[in-house]
């Protein structure tokens, strides 16, 4: 099942982000070849008007096939992307990483409006374990304790902190707990214990201080986008410190995953629900338009900063330079893309 869900998340994230390609260079007066789903050899394909759609071998990405892409071909051609401006190359390759922020941006603006979890000075419980006073007192998920009383002397539950060291402290007594719940407030006497199992603790509860805060269908945008804006700029920091760690030859703190760790991550991500998989779903998405702008030779990043070359120079790269230069890149990205993949199929056989 979360074989096939993976392959639904991966086929998404990469037609969004052609289709951005494809959309930028219609836009542009460019004439589309070819729009595929995967690397050549081809498997199947139909021709629509002047663009062959193709779904092809390697399911490992897709691409979008420009006339005059190559600066051999259609020099002279208006409808060549060697023929259009700096401005307008720039537009059309860069169109693929909007097209999966904005992706990320729907999706986190969708969360919002079902519910986000939200830090406050309340505890609440998530949990409750068998044959625990917490069960026997009939506690439910979503419960709020707003206080406990001993000997008439009332304490206030502010943080989860505070839960935990007055059951501890009051193990073996009587203690009266002012629970809320959505039927209203009532008052429930637990004994916490003195001896709890592993684990469990004195009342056998899991608690937390997060509320989940639903947001409006018109709040939701904003504050998406300033979401999505937030785990960019913390995607950039842990991605440019897992690099300087790798060129020092020091231990990273980021778990790099491949398709077969994707793969695991969606499984757990399933077991959580829809919400769960549409959250792994803008986050990979936020991730892959990260990736892609880098300045790296085969990533749009890297076909920008030739452009940006073209541009301040006003004149153009070699082509074989640029041709040699992408296929050290596409190389390097490959024999990345296998260790990574080696890495993590030794991690699940373990």
């Amino acid at each position: 099942m979360y074989i096939v869900v993976f392959i639904i998340i991966l086929a998404v994230l990469v037609l969004i982000h052609e289709l951005g390609h494809f959309l930028a260079a219609k836009k542009s007066g460019i004439l589309v070849e070819e729009f595929g789903f995967g690397f050549p050899p081809r498997v199947w394909g139909f021709k629509k008007g002047e663009t062959l759609y193709s779904i092809n071998l390697l399911p490992i990405g897709g691409f979008v096939k420009l006339f005059g892409e190559e600066y051999h071909e259609g020099a002279l051609d208006k409808r060549a992307f060697v023929s259009k401006t700096p401005a307008q190359k720039a537009f059309v390759i860069i169109a693929g990483v909007i097209g999966n922020f904005l992706l990320a941006w729907v999706l986190i603006s969708y969360l919002f409006t079902q519910g986000v979890p939200t830090p406050t000075n309340k505890v609440f419980v998530e949990k409750v374990l068998k044959n625990s006073p917490a069960e026997v007192a009939q506690l439910k998920v979503g419960d709020q304790l707003t206080n406990l009383t001993v000997d008439s002397k009332i304490y206030k539950l502010n943080a989860t902190q505070d839960l935990t060291t007055y059951s501890k402290q009051f193990a073996g007594q009587n203690v009266i707990f002012t629970v809320k719940s959505q039927t209203g407030e009532r008052n429930v006497l637990m004994v916490p214990r003195q001896t709890p199992p592993a684990g469990e603790g004195p009342l056998g509860l899991q608690i937390t201080s997060y509320e989940d805060k639903k947001y409006t269908w018109y709040q939701a945008p904003f504050y998406g986008l300033v979401h999505s804006f937030t785990i960019t700029k913390t995607i950039v920091v842990e991605l440019g410190k897992t690099a300087f760690n790798f060129f020092t030859f020091q231990k990273t703190s980021v778990d790099v995953a491949g398709p077969v760790g994707i793969a695991q991550y969606t499984g757990q991500a399933i077991k959580f629900g829809k919400n769960a998989v549409l959250e792994l779903m803008a986050l990979l998405s936020l991730n892959l338009a990260v990736i892609n702008i880098l300045p790296f030779p085969a990533l749009d990043g890297g076909r920008l900063m030739f452009v940006l070359y073209e541009w301040v120079t006003k004149r153009r790269v070699n082509k074989k330079v640029e041709q040699y230069v992408n296929m050290f890149g596409m190389g390097t990205l490959l024999l990345l893309a296998a260790l990574i993949t080696i890495h993590d199929v030794i991690k699940l056989v373990k």
